[in-house]
């Protein structure tokens, strides 16, 4: 089974493909997509197993992911591309840019470092498995729900994307929250410590947030030693969306 995903400027330049982070799809990076496919990349924005439109699996582990994006590779002839991951797709590009690096000719780390990270979306999943769609006939009762959980209205938007109507009247995720809760704690796993990307990557992190601190700088240069570590002002852990003029401005400038 090969993921899916959504094609923009097919056949114009540079493959630019992006995976989305934990819960999420490559349809939050529409914004961005488009932006980039006008500046004249083929941009693939890919929905990883578990998530968006892609298939499901029990087996979830950076491994796997990595194999379903060279078999998504394979299947649309790409090479040089340029690579970017956020958060838990993040993880997975700087493992497929380790172990393809015939692939990648540059790589861009939104907001997550190669360390161990503990479990910590513990709240977000009872929320989320607290969604009774045989009670909940649309998205401002799930957004009620999910409000006893999540008070952050962002966060819970984020969630409610993955909501859809799976027949008339009846309301389903788009993510296999079984298999994604049942495996969370290979989310926050560790980049293998002995493997390195020499190419040039960039490393973008939120200023209000905790994912990328001063400690992990060291270890990114071991993993990437020719990292750049810049920082996006007045933006949190989705620093794409919290300030995406600021975000795109430092992609294309590493890009070009």
């Amino acid at each position: 089974m090969v993921l899916h995903s959504n094609i923009l400027g097919k056949g114009q330049g540079q493959v630019f493909v992006i995976l989305h982070g934990f819960l999420g799809m490559g349809d939050n990076w529409k914004t961005h997509g488009k932006q980039l496919s006008e500046s004249g990349f083929e941009v693939h924005l890919v929905d990883q197993r578990n998530h968006g439109s892609s298939f499901w699996d029990d087996i979830f582990n950076y491994k796997v992911l990595v194999q379903d994006l060279k078999q998504y590779c394979d299947k649309h002839h790409l090479s040089n591309i340029i690579l970017l991951g956020h958060s838990m797709g993040g993880k997975t590009a700087m493992l497929f840019a380790t172990e393809y690096p015939q692939l990648v000719s540059k790589l861009i780390v939104a907001d997550i470092s190669p360390k161990f990270y503990p479990i910590h979306h513990e709240t977000i999943l009872a929320g989320l498995n607290a969604l009774d769609f045989e009670i909940i006939k649309s998205r401002g009762e799930a957004d009620a729900v999910l409000n006893n959980y999540i008070p952050d209205f962002g966060t819970r938007q984020f969630l409610l994307k993955n909501l859809y109507w799976k027949e008339k009247g009846e309301l389903a995720l788009r993510i296999n929250l079984k298999a994604l809760a049942e495996n969370i704690a290979e989310v926050g796993e560790a980049l293998p410590y002995e493997v390195k990307f020499l190419k040039d990557t960039l490393f973008l992190r939120g200023e209000r947030s905790n994912y990328i601190n001063s400690q992990d700088e060291s270890l990114i240069i071991h993993h990437f030693p020719k990292a750049e570590i810049v920082t996006i002002s007045n933006a949190g852990h989705w620093l794409h969306a919290e300030n995406p003029k600021e975000f795109f401005e430092a992609v294309m400038e590493f890009v070009r």
